[in-house]
C-alpha cells in the first residue's frame, strides 16, 4: 500500500515538474519573440516628428529627458557604421564639430566622398545638436566607417538651466553690483570686461574640450590607435589629395621635424598660387589665427594638454584656440611647434557662424569652392615635400577674449575626464 501511494506521489511530482517547465519554456518563447518583434519594430520605425532613427539607435525627441536619454544611449553603445564594409584599423581618423548648419555638413561630406583612399577613414562626427535631418545626412555615408558622438551637456539639452542660460542668469551687459542687487545666479562672477555669460557663446569651447576627452579616453575603436586624429569643423571642405598630404607630412615630420607637436592640413590664405606653394611646408610655434584648421593631433599631444587642464579651464577666453595658444608657451613650458601645408588642403566655407547667423548663403559658397579647385587642380598630389620657412617656435601672448568667467564653466569643464 505505501509502495503504490509512493510511486502515485512520483508520478504526480513528475507530472507537476513537466507542466512548470512547459509553461517555463512557453513564457520564453513568447517573451523572446516579443522582444523580436520590438526589436523589428524599432528598425522599422519612421520619423513622426517625435522620434529619429538611428541604425543602431532611436532618439526619442518627445522630452528633453528622453531625447538626453537617447544622447547618453548613443555615447555609450558608440556604433560604428558601415564597419562590415571597411575592416580593419582606420589609417586615418577625422573628427568633425558638427552644430547645426546641414547645408555645409552635406558640402563637407561631399568633399570628403571624392578624397583619394576615404574608405581607409574613420570619421568620427560629434554633435552639440542632434535633429533628424543631421543623423539622416551623416548615415547617408556609406564610403567608410562613420562613428557619431553627442555633446551632453549643450544648450539643446538645457535650455533653461546651466549649462544653458538659466532664467535666473544675470544678463550679460548688467553691473556687478547690480546683479548682486537683483540676486541673479552668478553675480559674484563676470568676465574680466564685466560680462556675464552667454550659454551660446560658452557651448563651443565646452564641446571641443569634451571632444578630446572623449575620442581619446572613451572611443572604443580608437584603443590602440597609435596615429594622428585631425580635427576639422562643420564648414570645412578638404581637397581630393588630403590623405596623400597628410602621409607625406608623417613621413617628413619623422625625417626632418621630430619636434614637431602638430601638424596643420588647413590655412586661412586663399588657393591664389596654389600651384606653386603644393609642395611647400614651413614650420612655427602653434598660432591661433593660422593654425585651428585641419589640426592634427596625437594622442602624447593630448596628454600634453591634459596636464593643462585647469588652465584650459579657467582662461577668461570663450575660444579654445586662443585658449589653446595661451597654453602653449606657459603652462606648456615648450611652446607647440607645427609642421604646416603652405597651399591649405581644407577649404573654410562658412559664411555663417557663431557671430552671424542670418544672410547665409550655401548656394555661393558651393560655386566658390568649385571654383577654387579648378584653381588647385594642377597641383594636387605631389611627390614630395620641400621645407620653404623655419619661424621662430615662441610664446606669441594675446589680450584674452573674455566670455569665461562663471566658474560653473569653469568645474563643468574640468570634470569632463570623469563624467563621460
Amino acid at each position: 500500500m505505501r509502495l503504490r501511494l509512493l510511486k502515485r506521489n512520483v508520478l504526480l511530482l513528475l507530472g507537476v515538474i513537466f507542466v512548470l517547465v512547459t509553461l517555463l519554456f512557453s513564457t520564453r518563447v513568447l517573451v523572446l519573440s516579443e522582444n523580436d518583434t520590438r526589436a523589428a519594430s524599432s528598425r522599422d520605425v519612421v520619423s513622426n516628428g517625435n522620434q529619429g532613427t538611428n541604425s543602431c539607435e532611436i532618439f526619442d525627441f518627445a522630452s528633453l529627458s528622453e531625447l538626453t536619454q537617447s544622447v547618453y544611449s548613443a555615447n555609450y553603445k558608440q556604433c560604428v557604421h558601415n564597419a562590415d564594409r571597411f575592416p580593419g584599423e582606420p589609417r586615418l581618423v577625422l573628427v568633425v564639430q558638427v552644430h547645426n548648419r546641414p547645408e555645409y555638413l552635406r558640402l563637407l561630406i561631399r568633399s570628403l566622398e571624392k578624397a583619394a583612399e576615404v574608405h581607409s577613414f574613420l570619421l568620427i562626427f560629434s554633435h552639440d545638436y542632434v535633429s533628424q535631418e543631421i543623423n539622416t545626412i551623416v548615415q547617408g555615408i556609406t564610403f567608410c566607417k562613420v562613428l557619431q558622438i553627442y555633446f551632453p551637456f549643450s544648450t539643446q539639452l538645457y535650455p533653461k538651466e546651466f549649462p544653458g542660460q538659466d532664467p535666473r542668469d544675470c544678463p550679460r551687459d548688467i553691473s556687478k553690483d547690480e546683479a548682486r542687487k537683483t540676486g541673479c545666479l552668478n553675480a559674484d562672477h563676470p568676465d574680466s570686461y564685466g560680462h556675464y555669460r552667454e550659454a551660446f557663446i560658452t557651448q563651443t569651447k565646452h564641446h571641443w574640450w569634451w571632444k578630446l576627452h572623449f575620442v581619446w579616453e572613451r572611443v572604443q575603436v580608437l584603443q590602440g590607435y597609435s596615429g594622428f586624429a585631425v580635427f576639422l569643423e562643420e564648414d570645412n571642405y578638404i581637397l581630393p589629395d588630403f590623405f596623400h598630404f597628410y602621409k607625406l607630412m608623417i613621413e617628413f615630420r619623422k625625417t626632418s621635424c621630430q619636434d614637431c607637436d602638430m601638424l596643420a592640413l588647413g590655412n586661412h590664405d586663399s588657393v591664389r598660387d596654389f600651384t606653386g606653394l603644393s609642395n611647400k611646408v614651413l614650420t612655427s610655434g602653434w598660432m591661433s589665427t593660422k593654425h585651428n584648421m585641419g589640426m592634427a593631433i596625437s594622442k602624447e599631444v593630448y596628454y600634453k594638454l591634459m596636464g593643462c587642464s585647469n588652465n584650459f579651464c579657467t582662461y577668461d577666453d570663450y575660444n579654445w584656440d586662443w585658449t589653446l595658444q595661451h597654453l602653449s608657451g606657459t603652462c606648456i613650458s615648450k611652446p607647440l611647434k607645427v609642421l604646416v601645408a603652405q597651399a591649405s588642403r581644407v577649404l573654410h566655407t562658412g559664411d555663417c557662424g557663431l557671430h552671424q547667423k542670418e544672410n547665409c548663403r550655401p548656394e555661393l559658397v558651393s560655386q566658390n569652392v568649385e571654383e577654387s579647385l579648378q584653381k588647385a587642380k594642377d597641383g594636387l598630389f605631389p611627390p614630395r615635400l620641400d621645407l620653404s620657412r623655419v619661424w621662430p617656435v615662441e610664446h606669441k601672448a594675446h589680450m584674452k577674449n573674455g566670455g569665461w568667467g562663471d566658474v560653473r564653466d569653469h568645474v563643468l569643464c574640468n570634470n569632463y575626464s570623469k563624467r563621460l
